[in-house]
């Protein structure tokens, strides 16, 4: 089976991996996953049937031309589609149903799966807190006191807040795209200790629920 990942940069790309295998591993034997990053969000074109600019990159800028190439290349086989990005400061569920929308349009033949990481990909982080402390020994836990899973409040700035300590506020005046850096070493280091069953995400735990859901029905659709 094989799993074409569209995200929206690198920072998250092996924490996704690492948690799409963990999810797939008891349910298929044989598979790979291909990661695909973009350069940032982007915005869906406004005329969604014409070709990409030469400029975009962004993933929502190319996505629905990417969906149709997808869906003549790989209509008939083993393949599960899979956007990931984070829903920012939009309404989850209406950006959801917007990207499915979408996915059903351009690439019918093909099981997608809409992964959105409420608000930042942090929060996925977060909601596995003994992955996070066996990654960072030294992380000020009580700075999560505060954090409420999967909420709009600045997720990336509070784990930044917990691991770095004192360090902190200076990355966080700095920003992007310094930043970018240090949310790739955190995904990474993280990552290798999370643990799909344990991840208080709500958000994550939809997406769990919705990958499995599509591996089944893929498997089911090719008499396996």
């Amino acid at each position: 089976m094989r799993f074409e990942v569209l995200t929206e940069d690198r920072s998250g790309a092996v924490m996704v991996s690492r948690l799409m295998s963990k999810i797939i591993d008891p349910l298929v034997s044989d598979y790979n996953i291909r990661i695909r990053p973009h350069r940032g969000r982007g915005d869906v074109p406004s005329n969604p049937y014409q070709a990409p600019k030469a400029q975009a990159s962004g993933l929502l800028d190319l996505l629905p031309a990417k969906l149709r190439a997808y869906d003549r290349v790989f209509a008939g086989s083993e393949t599960v589609l899979v956007v990931i990005m984070d829903s920012d400061y939009h309404s989850p569920g209406e950006l959801r149903d917007r990207l499915i929308s979408l996915c059903r349009k351009h690439a019918p033949a093909l099981h997608s799966v809409v992964g959105l990481c409420v608000e930042e990909t942090e929060s996925w982080l977060i909601g596995d807190k003994s992955a996070l402390m066996r990654a960072y020994p030294e992380a000020n836990m009580s700075v999560l006191d505060e954090y409420r899973q999967d909420s709009v409040c600045g997720t990336w700035e509070i784990l930044c807040r917990s691991i770095l300590g004192a360090k902190a506020e200076r990355v966080i005046r700095v920003g992007y795209p310094a930043i970018g850096q240090y949310k790739h070493d955190w995904a990474q280091r993280i990552s290798e200790y999370m643990e799909p069953d344990r991840n208080a995400s709500p958000s994550f735990q939809r997406f769990r629920s919705y990958l499995s859901y599509m591996i089944e029905k893929t498997l089911e659709s090719h008499g396996r």
